[in-house]
């Protein structure tokens, strides 16, 4: 199985009173996610199966790779690593599941499938970190395939 952790682009900063679910991409935000779009599109397997956080600013990083996704609560702020395994059924699923999400979240995840602790991991706005679940001598493996980050497109 593959889990790819896609951060949310570069959103607007968020005003007093003003809901932090309709911050929406800053037009540098805007480009961040359209290079990374091009960037996964060229990757990505038949089948992917697209997830986001219902956040304006996910859908929005989401919805520039042009691929049908479905938007789910549990990939709001304040979700939890355990939330978002079980949503995406890992490491038990066949196949790729692409995560529109935000920080902490989407780090604390990374951290966890990849034995360290959950505050070490950090994945700045726009990026993707590619992560494969694989079976080698019947030991289960976490291998991180790639991280990229838009500013390097």
């Amino acid at each position: 199985m593959d889990l790819i952790l896609w951060r949310h682009a570069e959103a607007v900063e968020a005003r007093d009173g003003e809901d932090d679910l309709q911050r929406a991409l800053t037009p540098r935000g805007e480009k961040q996610a359209a290079r990374m779009a091009a960037w996964l599109d060229r990757q990505l397997p038949e089948g992917l199966r697209v997830l986001a956080s219902p956040a304006r600013r996910t859908e929005q990083t989401a919805r520039a790779l042009g691929r049908k996704l479905k938007l789910r609560a549990e990939l709001l702020p304040g979700g939890t690593p355990d939330e978002l395994l079980e949503l995406v059924q890992w490491p038990g699923a066949r196949g790729a599941v692409l995560v529109v999400g935000h920080q902490p979240l989407l780090g604390q995840t990374a951290a966890r499938l990849l034995g360290m602790r959950e505050a070490d991991c950090t994945i700045r706005k726009g990026a993707v970190w590619w992560l494969r679940q694989r079976q080698r001598q019947d030991v289960a493996q976490t291998v991180l395939m790639a991280v990229q980050s838009p500013d390097f497109l």
